[in-house]
């Protein structure tokens, strides 16, 4: 196989992972439409993408013809994003309830929380509507390797959904993680508006997605 053709396959199998990963299921065909390669190529990486693991399918009936295959990630796809030193940051949490309990767990969270708003807030400008406001916390979010981006849901609703949570090991050990996520949106975002979680990685979700509304 030439460089070239090495390069192509690497590309095409990247972008079915990134385009899984940020839309959520899809059909070989919709895959081959965004990476403007043919249906066939698309289904042959699927199937190694399959064989390693990677991606499921799901068949979707429909009134004529053969079932059509809703392709996703699968939970050891996880391993391919950003986890931000996973394996320290659970060695630490478990140190610091060892030795101060639950009690230095929780501050040790209200301290992380805290830096995080104090770093959040002069990048968002107060007098910025929600949703410069809400694109702005996406991009930062996304620059920590959560792949957020907001969805506009009417005019007085945004939805920041993040496509991947970087610290999933952790968080799953520690669901106060979770917590003072959805604590620092609330506060960076100003007084006039409602997040609430609405879907979460943890529950089963492909995404972590907040509501935002005005109020």
């Amino acid at each position: 196989m030439d460089k070239f053709a090495t390069v192509e396959r690497v590309r095409v199998k990247n972008g079915i992972l990134q385009l899984l990963k940020w839309k959520g299921a899809q059909t070989a065909t919709d895959l081959a439409r965004q990476l403007e390669v043919s249906p066939m190529a698309i289904r042959q990486h699927l199937q190694n993408l399959f064989s390693e693991e990677l991606v499921s399918y799901q068949e979707s009936k429909q009134a004529v013809g053969r079932p059509l295959k809703l392709w996703q990630l699968t939970e050891k796809s996880l391993e391919l994003f950003p986890n931000h030193h996973a394996d320290l940051v659970m060695k630490l949490l478990e140190s610091v309830n060892c030795v101060f309990g639950e009690i230095g767990l929780k501050l040790l969270i209200q301290e992380r929380t805290q830096a995080q708003i104090q770093a959040y807030l002069p990048q968002i400008p107060s007098h910025l509507n929600i949703r410069e406001k809400a694109n702005i916390l996406a991009e930062i979010r996304t620059q920590e390797g959560y792949m957020a981006e907001v969805i506009e849901m009417s005019e007085t609703e945004l939805l920041l959904t993040e496509n991947h949570c970087s610290i999933y090991t952790a968080a799953q050990n520690c669901s106060l993680l979770c917590d003072s996520e959805l604590q620092v949106f609330r506060q960076v975002l100003g007084d006039n508006v409602q997040v609430e979680r609405v879907e979460h990685i943890l529950n089963g979700s492909r995404r972590c997605s907040y509501q935002i509304r005005l109020i």
